[in-house]
């Protein structure tokens, strides 16, 4: 037999239970998830705290950090992979505050890049600025950097490649597609139409 004492104890846990489980929903009544982030940062000091800084300032729980720093992007930068905790509607705002403070932003999430798109670029491609095409197709598009090869066997000032390989969202590889061929065409750039890798 369970006297009014007992009965009230219990029904206080479980509204206690009932409040915590709702403080760990977000308004649409989701849970906060787990996001990988990586990031691409300049070897100078204070680069990742200044990266870390717009996580935090829109509400994302910092849940471990990892530093590559033996490793180099295709630009010679550092890649740095960030683990945040935050609700899912948070997570685009992070990222966007993210590019916003100039941080490049090679990859966000399951999601955000779901398929990879593979050019060509031939041509002056030295002389014309690499790092400028680069930031240009990065910056107008939902599309990441994810490897770049370059051959220029005669040089600069001569005829050279470069191979890409860009990390886009899902169903918008087309869009991506045209908007380097669009740089390409005032660069005077031939883009060799989406490479498809085949498996030996």
């Amino acid at each position: 037999m369970v006297d009014a004492g007992d009965a009230e104890t219990e029904a206080a846990t479980t509204d206690d239970a009932e409040t915590d489980a709702d403080e760990e929903r977000t308004d649409g009544g989701e849970r906060s998830q787990t996001h990988t982030i990586r990031l691409e940062l300049v070897d100078k000091p204070g680069e990742l705290l200044s990266a870390l800084h717009p996580i935090a300032e829109n509400g994302g729980n910092l849940l471990s950090i990892f530093h590559e720093r033996g490793n180099l992007t295709p630009r010679g930068h550092i890649p740095v992979e960030v683990d945040v905790e935050c609700p899912p509607e948070r997570f685009e705002t992070i990222v966007d505050a993210l590019r916003a403070e100039g941080v490049n932003v090679i990859q966000a999430g399951a999601e955000r890049y779901g398929e990879e798109l593979t050019l060509l670029l031939v041509g002056d491609i030295v002389d014309t600025d690499l790092s400028d095409t680069l930031q240009r197709i990065e910056s107008s598009t939902d599309a990441a950097l994810a490897d770049l090869s370059l051959s220029a066997p005669e040089g600069r000032g001569g005829a050279s490649s470069a191979r890409l390989r860009l990390a886009t969202r899902t169903g918008r590889s087309d869009e991506v597609f045209e908007h380097v061929r669009q740089v390409a065409d005032e660069k005077d750039l031939n883009v060799v139409e989406p490479l498809v890798e085949v498996a030996e």
